[in-house]
C-alpha cells in the first residue's frame, strides 16, 4: 500500500499477513480456436487467486523502474507459422502506483491473452509458447516465473513443456544449496492482522472535534432541553433523545452506501477515482475553499430551503419519523462546519486502499461521536450545567481547522503532481508549504494574525491557544529537517503524507538502499562476513517489489535500525527479478518441487529466486534471513514487517544469538 493521514484520520487501517512457503497464485490454460484461411487464435487464460495482481504486457517506465511486465513468446518462424499483430489483453485503465511513481496496469481474478497466428507450413501440428510473468499482492511480490506450453492445432489440448534434466542441471541446482543449520528451530512467522477498529476510532475523533465547532456545539443544550421538556414524561424524553442520536449515527453511515454500490459494480473504481488527476485537483480546490470558509471569509451552507423543509416535516409529522427529520435537519444545518471534515474523510478513503468499508467505518465513528452527547446529556441533564458557554473559542477552533484543511489540500495536489510528473511539488517544496501553515497557525493562536470573525485580542492569551500554539511551533521545528539533504529528511511520523524520498529536489540515487553497502552476490557477501567476523543479513528483494521499497524507506531508515544494519551486519541483497543474463556456462534447468515443471535459469534474477526456493522453501519478497558465515540461522526468517520496533527487536535478537555462538 501509498497512505493518506488526514485531519482526524491520522493512520490507515490495513491488513498485513505474511505466509511462509512456496506460492503459485496463477494457473494457466492454453487453447486453440480455429479461424478462416489457415488462421488460428491461441487463447491463454490466467486464473488469479484472490488478492494477487498479474501485470500487463506493457513495460512501465525504464527497466527496473516498474513491475515486471508479462511476456508471451512463440516459436514462430518463416517456415512454420507467423504472428498476426500483437498479443491482445483486456483493456484496463492504468492505476498510479506511488512507490513506482508511475501508472501501471494489472489484472485481478482472471485475464485472457489472445494471439492470432497464420500457419505457413500445413505440416505443423502444434505451437509452443512461453509465458514470463510476475505477481504481487498487497504485501509481497513473487520472483518472475516462466512456463512453457505446447498446444495442438487440432484442438487436442495443451501440455506443459518439461525439459529433461541433465546431470549438469542437477549438479548446478545442488551447487546452489548451502549447508543451512538451525532452520528447524524456528517456527514460521505468525500472521499479523489489523481490523477496521482504528479507522472507526479516528472517525470518532473527527466527530468529537466537529462537536466543538460553532455549528454544532450550541445545538447540544438546546436539543436536549427540547426533548426533556416537551416529552410526556422523563422516560419518553430520554427515549426520544436516544432515538435522535441513533438517527444521527445512521444518517452518516448511510452517506457511505453509494460507495459500496460502486465498489460492488467494479472493485477497482475507487482506486481509479483515487488516482484520477482531475479529481485530485478538484479535491485540492475544494479543500482550499473549505480552509478559507473556516477562516471566516464566507460560509459554505446547503440551500436554506432544504433545512426549512426538513424542519417543517420534523414539526408536522412527529413520532419516530419526525425525530428522524430533526436529525436530518441537524446534519444539514451543521454542514458548514461538518462538511469540510466529512470531505476530509471522503478524500482520505478514496485516496487509499481502504475503499467503501473504510469510509463506512469512518462515517460510523463520526456519526457516533456527534450522537453521543444528545443521549448522554438526556440521561444526565445536570451535566448540561458543566458545558462551557459558547463564545470566541468556537471561532478559534474553526480557524485551527482551516489551517489544517489548507495543509491537507496540498496532499491532493501532490497526488496529481506525482501522476503527471509536473515536478511542481517536490518533497522539499511540500514541506516548505506545511512549515508555512504550521507557523501561520502558531502566529494566529498567539494573536499576531486575525481573521474576519475574530473578536478583540485577549490578554492574557487563553490557555488553549498557548497549548496548541506551542504544539504548532514544535511541529514547525519537526518539519524543518524535511528541507535538507540529510538522513534526518525522512520524517517517520509523516510517512505516506509527503511525496516519496526519491521525488526530491536533491539527487537521491544510490547503488544500494539509503546508501548502505550491499553485496549483490551471495558468495562475495559470505566471504566478507567471514573476513570481518560479522553476521549476515540476507535480503531477498526485487527491483519491482513494492513492499521492499516500503521497508527500506520507512523501516530501515529509522536511526537505530539503519545503524545496526550498517555497522553490525554484512548486507547481501539478492534481486530475484534482475533480468541481466547469466553467462552461458551458468545457465541450467531447474525442476520445480511437487511436479511444477522445469524452469529455465537464464538470468541473475532466476538464479537468486531459485536459490531462495531451494534453501528456504519460500518465493515471496521481501524476505529476510539472519545467519553467520557458516550458515547457522540466528533466528526465524521474516517477511514484510512494517513495525519498526518489531523489526529492530528481530535484528537485536539475531545479533545477540550470533554473539552467543562465538
Amino acid at each position: 500500500m501509498n497512505r493518506l493521514l488526514v485531519l482526524f484520520v491520522l493512520a490507515l487501517c490495513s491488513s498485513f499477513s505474511y505466509g511462509q512457503g512456496l506460492l503459485d497464485p496463477v494457473s494457466w490454460e492454453v487453447s486453440i480456436q480455429t479461424q478462416e484461411n489457415n488462421q488460428f487464435d491461441v487463447v491463454i487464460d490466467a486464473e488469479i487467486e484472490a488478492g494477487w495482481h498479474l501485470y500487463s504486457q506493457k513495460q512501465f517506465g525504464e527497466e527496473y523502474d516498474g513491475p515486471i511486465a508479462t511476456e508471451i513468446t512463440f516459436n514462430a518462424s518463416d517456415s512454420t507459422y507467423k504472428l498476426l499483430g500483437e498479443t491482445k489483453e483486456p483493456e484496463l485503465k492504468p492505476i498510479f502506483d506511488k512507490v513506482f511513481n508511475m501508472d501501471v496496469v494489472y489484472f485481478e481474478d482472471a485475464a485472457t491473452f489472445t494471439q492470432r497466428i497464420e500457419v505457413v507450413n500445413p505440416g505443423i501440428k502444434s505451437v509452443v509458447l512461453e509465458v514470463l510473468y510476475s505477481v504481487c499482492d498487497d504485501e509481497k511480490c513473487l520472483a518472475p516465473e516462466s512456463k512453457s506450453f505446447e498446444v495442438a492445432l487440432d484442438g487436442g489440448g495443451a501440455n506443459v513443456v518439461s525439459a529433461e534434466l541433465s546431470e549438469r542441471d542437477i549438479a548446478m541446482t545442488n551447487a546452489l544449496k548451502v549447508d543451512l543449520k538451525g532452520k528447524e528451530k524456528y517456527e514460521d512467522p505468525e500472521k499479523e492482522k489489523k481490523g477496521l477498529f482504528t479507522i472507526f476510532m479516528l472517525g470518532f475523533l473527527g466527530g468529537l472535534i466537529a462537536l466543538l465547532t460553532p455549528c454544532v456545539f450550541p445545538m447540544i443544550p438546546l436539543t436536549v432541553s427540547f426533548f426533556t421538556k416537551s416529552a410526556k414524561d422523563k422516560k419518553n424524553g430520554l427515549a426520544n433523545a436516544i432515538l435522535y442520536g441513533l438517527f444521527i449515527f445512521l444518517i452518516y453511515v448511510l452517506l457511505s452506501v453509494p460507495f459500496h454500490l460502486l465498489d460492488s459494480l467494479n472493485p477497482e473504481i475507487l482506486n481509479n477515482i483515487s488516482t484520477n488527476v482531475t479529481l485530485n485537483v478538484i479535491f485540492f480546490i475544494i479543500f482550499i475553499v473549505f480552509a478559507f470558509s473556516f477562516f471566516g471569509f464566507f460560509e459554505i451552507t446547503l440551500p436554506q430551503s432544504w433545512s426549512a423543509k426538513m424542519d417543517s416535516k420534523a414539526t408536522s409529522i412527529g413520532g419516530f419519523i419526525g425525530i428522524f427529520f430533526m436529525a436530518l435537519t441537524l446534519a444539514i444545518v451543521s454542514f458548514s462546519c461538518t462538511g469540510p471534515i466529512l470531505g476530509t474523510l471522503l478524500g482520505s478513503s478514496l485516496t487509499t486502499d481502504g475503499g467503501a468499508m473504510q469510509l463506512s467505518m469512518g462515517m460510523g465513528g463520526f456519526g457516533l461521536a456527534l450522537a453521543l452527547p444528545f443521549a448522554l446529556f438526556a440521561l444526565f441533564p445536570n451535566m448540561l450545567n458543566s458545558l462551557p458557554k459558547s463564545g470566541g473559542w468556537l471561532n478559534t477552533v474553526k480557524v485551527v481547522l482551516g489551517f489544517i484543511e489548507l495543509a491537507l489540500a496540498f496532499k491532493f495536489l501532490s497526488n496529481a503532481d506525482l501522476v503527471e510528473h509536473w515536478g511542481i511539488l517536490k518533497r522539499e517544496i511540500f514541506f516548505a508549504i506545511w512549515i508555512i501553515c504550521a507557523l501561520g497557525l502558531a502566529l494566529y493562536l498567539f494573536g499576531f494574525i486575525r481573521f474576519p470573525h475574530d473578536g478583540p485580542r485577549k490578554k492574557p492569551l487563553p490557555k488553549g491557544n498557548v497549548l496548541v500554539g506551542v504544539l504548532s511551533i514544535a511541529f514547525f521545528i519537526y518539519l524543518i529537517p524535511g528541507l535538507t539533504n540529510t538522513k534526518h529528511a525522512n520524517l517517520k511520523l509523516l510517512s505516506g503524507f509527503p511525496p516519496p524520498l526519491f521525488y526530491s529536489l536533491y539527487d537521491k540515487g544510490t547503488s544500494a538502499p539509503l546508501g548502505l553497502n550491499a553485496y549483490k552476490d551471495f558468495d562475495e557477501g559470505v566471504a566478507e562476513a567471514k573476513a570481518s567476523g560479522k553476521p549476515i543479513m540476507l535480503d531477498f528483494t526485487g527491483w519491482a517489489c513494492v513492499n521492499c521499497r516500503k521497508m527500506e524507506e520507512q523501516v530501515w531508515s529509522e536511526p537505530e535500525i539503519f545503524k545496526i544494519i550498517n555497522e553490525e551486519f554484512v548486507l547481501i541483497s539478492l534481486y530475484v527479478d534482475d533480468r541481466k543474463e547469466l553467462p552461458k556456462n551458468e545457465q541450467f534447468n531447474y525442476e520445480r518441487p511437487n511436479g511444477g515443471g522445469v524452469k529455465k535459469i537464464t538470468t541473475v534474477g532466476d538464479k537468486w529466486a531459485t536459490f531462495q526456493t531451494v534453501n528456504f522453501q519460500n518465493n515471496s519478497q521481501p524476505y529476510y534471513v539472519l545467519m553467520d558465515g557458516d550458515f547457522l540461522m540466528l533466528n526465524k526468517a521474516v517477511g514484510y514487517t512494517p513495525k519498526g520496533k518489531e523489526y529492530l527487536a528481530w535484528l537485536q535478537e539475531g545479533l545477540t544469538n550470533f554473539k552467543v555462538t562465538k
